[in-house]
């Protein structure tokens, strides 16, 4: 057992931090305790930890990474790339994410993520937990497809994702997926920013190819994470048994309500349209998903909004890849935009990417730092509750009560 007495408690679950606060870990990496320190008992003969003058957060959760080891913006590059040297610089990703305060990250979309999160999980690799749902399913000329490449090239798939056309191959895709021990199915109900021939408002998979996949992954008890920008292709997803909508440009008051009725997760990746709108074009992102992004901006953030004046769910996700524009390391971005370009409070920001992102993983136990959950957590040079900006200072990361060595 340990004890960690820390100057000021963000819990994730409480609305206020608490002053002067103590946890108490068991030897397994639970919770025993949280709150204030007057009101919890460190058994004797445990080992003290303090932190005096620092914010302790749950470690934060990215609900929206490709672990790829990609390192250039441009699409066609990411098929020539050995899965072999995708996993070792994947692998030095998942330190930067350590080192960032990071705890748990969902994978949608790599063909190394499987083996990423088994090296994690046996202590081999350092990093945070990874739950993935190995290669999304596009349909042909979906998002998930390269458009610019011969079709033969990218007929048994690309690196982020397999192609399936009809309701039978969509059904045997997602039982593949199953078949691996994926965490989660990733599916594209519409087109894209970085896909060159489809735009974002544009619907892709039928409903009956949708609910082929979402009723395997139903039966596997797995979420469904649908890539949705344009709100047809929401509608279609949530309609239809997706679980979590991601990006959500064009997410208008009819999908707002019916991502609330369907209990479901608005992931909508401020980050990378961030980036690519304000410095693109000076890490090789092609002009024609420039000019995508750029006319999509204004739509996405007026979604994001409109989302959180309705009080849904609203998870930090940063579809981050790992090339310099949009790098694993610099993913608490996405809380600091949440503040600053949609009026976030800090806290809420904070919750969105702990407790609320922790929604998109299939456990109950990450998230926040209450009694029975893991240990997770980051420790902070400034207090967030201040100055949002202070989820970038990460002094030390945690899992199960024990600092990552990264």
């Amino acid at each position: 057992m340990r004890v960690f007495d820390v100057a000021r408690l963000v819990d994730g679950q409480r609305d206020d931090a608490v002053d002067d606060a103590r946890l108490v870990v068991e030897d397994d990496g639970t919770i025993a305790a949280a709150g204030p320190r007057e009101s919890v008992d460190a058994p004797p003969d445990t080992e003290h930890v303090e932190f005096p003058d620092r914010t302790v957060v749950p470690g934060f959760v990215d609900a929206h990474v490709h672990l790829q080891g990609a390192r250039s913006m441009d699409v066609a590059d990411w098929t020539t790339t050995p899965d072999s040297l995708a996993a070792a610089r994947a692998t030095a990703d998942l330190r930067k994410l350590a080192d960032a305060g990071f705890t748990s990250v969902r994978d949608l979309g790599s063909t190394v993520g499987l083996g990423l999160r088994e090296a994690v999980a046996d202590g081999e690799v350092s990093g945070p937990r990874v739950f993935t749902s190995g290669r999304a399913i596009s349909q042909t000329a979906g998002h998930g497809d390269i458009h610019g490449l011969p079709h033969e090239w990218v007929a048994d798939g690309t690196p982020l994702s397999t192609l399936a056309d009809g309701a039978d191959e969509c059904r045997r895709e997602a039982r593949k997926r199953v078949r691996d021990g994926v965490d989660c199915l990733k599916i594209m109900t519409t087109g894209g920013v970085l896909s060159e021939r489809d735009a974002p408002d544009r619907r892709q998979f039928t409903d009956d190819e949708i609910t082929a996949m979402t009723r395997e992954a139903d039966r596997a008890g797995v979420d469904v994470a649908a890539h949705a920008q344009g709100s047809a292709g929401i509608r279609a997803a949530l309609r239809n048994g997706a679980t979590t909508i991601e990006h959500g440009f064009y997410l208008d008051d009819d999908c707002v309500s019916l991502l609330k009725e369907c209990g479901g997760t608005f992931v909508p990746t401020l980050s990378i349209m961030y980036r690519i709108t304000e410095r693109g074009g000076d890490h090789g992102v092609p002009e024609w998903a420039l000019e995508k992004a750029l006319e999509a901006r204004d739509a996405h953030v007026e979604a994001v909004e409109r989302a959180y004046e309705a009080n849904t769910a609203i998870a930090a996700g940063t579809d981050f890849m790992g090339p310099e524009l949009v790098p694993h390391g610099e993913n608490a971005l996405e809380m600091e935009l949440l503040v600053d370009e949609i009026g976030f409070s800090e806290m809420d920001a904070i919750q969105a990417g702990t407790r609320v992102a922790a929604r998109t993983l299939p456990r109950n136990d990450v998230g926040t730092l209450t009694e029975g959950a893991r240990a997770d957590f980051a420790v902070l040079a400034d207090d967030p509750l201040a100055d949002i900006s202070a989820v970038r200072r990460v002094e030390e990361t945690y899992v199960d009560g024990r600092r990552l060595d990264v």
